[in-house]
């Protein structure tokens, strides 16, 4: 048979040296895992160390290729090659050991039979030079077996906070939020963005009642690299236009979003390394998406999907998370129309935003009869991408007695990382890396959440919001339903009011830093219309699979 034109074939994953054995293990049929000799434990992905006896005594064995169905998503929005749309990307639990997941494709069943719990057996596609691992259900099917527990559970993560060594000052009373600005915000505004870059900081710069030379740190999210429509070209760029000459600089994009370039400048002015420290962020991708339609910016072809997923086609975090979604379903009873509350709520405050890319008003029939992104997400489960730029000004406590406007303060940041980091192998019912840094948060303060005035909590899709409100704790693990039901309890006049600008989901994806500007806004009284009455205290959070991380904020006011 010949192979298949090369547009239309599935492309090979990337093999490295420790991952060779197992995508190979389709020349005799058999499932293979690197395993402890110590502890017996199958260690997924191969590491070098185990991570439950850091033992370094390893080897390869063969499993018996059985598996439970943990999860699944239809994708109908995301193209790939050699699948047709739509297709489903899976979720599976190895036999020998549920703490094991492989992200896969279900094939011979047809999707509307698939159920959680199913029994399946592996079965191999040969791509090129490696073996990819699908599964199909067994000819004999027992009753549906329950999810495999989360380790930590969502219930327990507390058991496992590292609280606070000192007793002194935390390093958060040395740090404010000085100035805010944001630059225009369009779908294909059609400009450089370091354009919007500039214009952001600048505002942010002349909010604090500062000069750009009074600037003495830069820290930015993701930073330089290959991030298309993601970035601007970070530190360097900006620093090569403006000629700040810095004594600190930051550019990560391993850290919780742009939150970990604000604690970061927290940090160094804390630690008197620097006094003011300009944080900023970009996206452009709408241009950026219009530029490579036109063909006046050209993709490398890439050499092949990397990671452990990427070759079955889970090329957007939309379908990682839409798994995580069925399942809290699954497990805790929510409903297409629990997330549906939290899109009607984001835009009903859209509409009192004049800067909001959606602002008609959203019905719960608009939002269920809308089409298919990935099951169970439809399209206003998805934000909205846009090009803009937002910048805050973190400044030295000390320094800010005499600025034109009250600063912002940093009650308490959450960064702790609790659960396993790849997203396939971390907590099944919530979005990974939000519960362990959430619980953090409140170990470094005594404010609680019946404390909070305001959440601006990250909404790259509904269910991310789902899984910060039952995080803080604004309602009880699994209490998302009930708590979300008819939208009042997180409507502006609510126990909690959510995105009140209209959030990524109808105000524009600023990729968190536009819920960081808003919050600011919010606690100086400046939102307008929007306005929460008496907001004196807020929640922002950003990231959540990247890892997460959340700050509190207020006023003295």
């Amino acid at each position: 048979m010949s192979a298949p034109p090369e547009e239309t074939a599935r492309p090979q994953p990337q093999v490295a040296q420790e991952t060779e054995f197992f995508w190979a293990s389709g020349r005799d049929g058999r499932l293979r895992f690197q395993h402890c000799t110590a502890c017996q434990a199958p260690i997924h992905p191969p590491q070098p160390i185990c991570r439950h006896c850091r033992s370094h005594a390893t080897e390869v064995r063969k499993v018996s290729g059985r598996a439970t169905l943990i999860g699944f998503t239809l994708n109908h929005r995301f193209p790939f090659p050699g699948l047709p749309t739509p297709f489903v990307v899976a979720q599976v639990a190895i036999e020998e050991d549920p703490r094991v997941r492989l992200t896969t494709n279900i094939v011979d069943c047809p999707p509307e039979d698939l159920r959680i719990g199913m029994r399946l057996e592996v079965v191999f596609e040969e791509a090129g030079e490696t073996w990819l691992p699908l599964f199909r259900p067994t000819a004999e099917q027992p009753p549906p077996a329950p999810l495999p527990p989360d380790d930590p559970a969502p219930e327990r993560i507390r058991d496992h906070l590292r609280t606070p060594r000192s007793t002194g000052r935390k390093f958060e009373e040395r740090a404010v939020i000085s100035g805010a600005g944001a630059s225009r915000l369009g779908r294909r505004l059609m400009v450089p963005p370091l354009e919007l870059t500039v214009e952001a900081c600048e505002k942010a710069v002349a909010d604090a009642g500062l000069a750009l030379d009074d600037i003495d740190g830069l820290s930015t999210y993701p930073g330089g690299g290959a991030y298309g429509g993601f970035a601007e070209g970070g530190v360097t760029a900006l620093e090569s236009a403006l000629g700040l000459r810095p004594v600190w600089h930051n550019g990560a994009g391993e850290t919780f979003g742009p939150g970990g370039s604000v604690v970061a400048a927290m940090l160094a002015v804390a630690g008197g390394l620097a006094r003011h420290v300009l944080c900023f962020r970009t996206v452009w991708e709408a241009t950026y998406a219009e530029l490579i339609r036109q063909g006046r910016i050209r993709l490398p072809r890439p050499a092949g999907p990397e990671g452990w997923f990427k070759p079955f086609g889970a090329v957007s975090p939309a379908m990682m998370l839409a798994m995580n979604a069925q399942r809290h379903m699954h497990r805790y009873g929510s409903t297409r129309e629990t997330l549906g509350w939290i899109a009607l709520n984001q835009r009903a405050g859209a509409a009192l935003h004049p800067d909001a890319i959606y602002r008609d008003p959203l019905t719960m029939d608009d939002y269920l009869s809308a089409r298919t992104i990935t099951t169970p997400f439809g399209l206003y489960d998805c934000d909205v991408p846009c090009d803009g730029a937002t910048a805050v000004v973190v400044s030295a406590a000390d320094t800010v007695t005499d600025l034109p406007t009250p600063p912002v303060r940093i009650e308490a940041v959450g960064t702790q990382i609790v659960e396993r980091p790849e997203w396939d192998q971390a907590t099944l019912t919530h979005e990974p890396q939000v519960l362990g840094q959430a619980a953090h948060l409140w170990t470094r303060t005594e404010l609680r959440p019946a404390d909070v005035d305001v959440a601006l909590l990250y909404d790259g899709f509904t269910f991310n919001c789902l899984s910060w409100l039952e995080a803080l704790g604004f309602c009880r693990i699994g209490e998302a339903r009930d708590f979300l039901d008819g939208g009042k309890n997180i409507a502006r006049d609510g126990v909690i009011p959510l995105n009140p600008h209209g959030g990524q989901l109808s105000h524009g994806r600023t990729h968190g830093m536009g819920l960081l500007h808003e919050a600011v806004l919010q606690l100086r009284g400046e939102a307008g219309a929007r306005q929460v009455a008496g907001a004196r205290t807020a929640v922002v959070s950003s990231g959540g699979l990247t890892p997460g991380g959340v700050l509190l904020l207020r006023t003295d006011g």
